[in-house]
Parts: structure tokens; C-alpha cells; sequence
């Protein structure tokens, strides 16, 4: 073989290899646009359950409370104990709810994880193919 006809293979490996790359880079990018699209979804919804834990408080407080109370009272107990008993019920079902919808969009679950594998594996993968040539 001549040196252009190597140069020529050389160029032609080079050319093929940046399109393997640049596809693989393109396919990378699509999956982080797919993951975080789901990610953002999800947020979506620990969103909502925020909400819904803020309205179902508010609700349980002006509607349920004043019954149990006097439904407590009724049984004996004094007004400010059945009040203060009522009271820490609603407040552990609202913190559990929120609890719940906080640790939903900590902001690691957003990441797209699966990409990043995806990348880092792909990195190896081509380091380990140039490595062997």
C-alpha cells in the first residue's frame, strides 16, 4: 500500500469513528432529554402530594377538629386535652404527607442517573477500543 491509500484508511477510520461518536453523543442526549422529562413528571406529582397534604390539613383542621374535640369532651375529658390530643393527630398525619412529598423531589431523584451510567460506560468502552489500536 501507498502512503496516501493509508492515509486515506486512517482518514476514513478517524471519519468513521466521529460519526460513531457524534451518534452515540446524540443518543446520550436524547436519553437525558427522556429521563429528565420523566424526572421533572415525578416532581409533578410529589408536587400535587404537597398540595393535596396542605389541603387536606386545612380542611381536617376546620372541619374535623371542632367534632373530635367535642366528641372527647363529651366522653369526660377536659376541653384543652381533647384539643391538644386532636390537635398532634392532624399535625403527624400533615407532617407525614409532606415528609413524603419532600423526600420525592430531593433533587437527587431528579438526576438522570441512567444517563450518566450510560455515558461513563460508553466513555470506557471507546477509551478501551483506542487503547487497543
Amino acid at each position: 500500500m501507498s502512503d496516501d491509500t493509508t492515509n486515506k484508511s486512517a482518514g476514513g477510520l478517524l471519519s468513521d469513528a466521529l460519526g460513531n461518536i457524534s451518534g452515540l453523543v446524540r443518543s446520550e442526549v436524547d436519553l437525558a432529554r427522556a429521563e429528565i422529562s420523566e424526572n421533572l413528571t415525578q416532581a409533578g406529582v410529589a408536587i400535587g402530594l404537597i398540595a393535596g397534604a396542605a389541603i387536606i390539613a386545612l380542611v381536617a383542621l376546620n372541619v374535623l377538629a371542632a367534632a373530635l374535640v367535642a366528641a372527647l369532651t363529651e366522653l369526660g375529658l377536659d376541653g384543652g386535652w381533647a384539643a391538644l390530643i386532636v390537635g398532634v393527630l392532624l399535625a403527624g398525619i400533615a407532617f407525614a404527607l409532606i415528609t413524603k412529598g419532600v423526600n420525592d423531589l430531593k433533587l437527587s431523584s431528579l438526576a438522570p442517573t441512567r444517563t450518566m451510567k450510560n455515558v461513563k460506560r460508553d466513555a470506557a468502552a471507546v477509551k478501551d477500543a483506542y487503547d487497543d489500536k
